[in-house]
């Protein structure tokens, strides 16, 4: 069975890309390129598939706001 998933991808302050997957619990990975980044993001999701089993998967993914605030 095929899924979809949403990945979030951000880059940290040391310059490493960071791998996210929202609908998976503690499903995230980092890479120093985009590349590595997608092919062990393939990786994790599968292993938390395989960790889950029969968990249902957390919720669908609705999207993602940028929000600016003045302090």
């Amino acid at each position: 069975m095929a899924h979809k998933f949403t990945v979030l991808i951000e880059q940290g302050e040391d310059g490493a890309y960071i791998a996210t997957v929202p609908a998976l619990k503690s499903c995230y990975t980092q890479a120093s390129t985009i590349p590595e980044l997608l092919e062990k993001t393939h990786e994790v999701i599968e292993l938390c598939l395989e960790v889950m089993n029969d968990t249902p998967i957390i919720a669908n993914f609705v999207g993602v706001q940028q929000m600016e605030v003045a302090l």
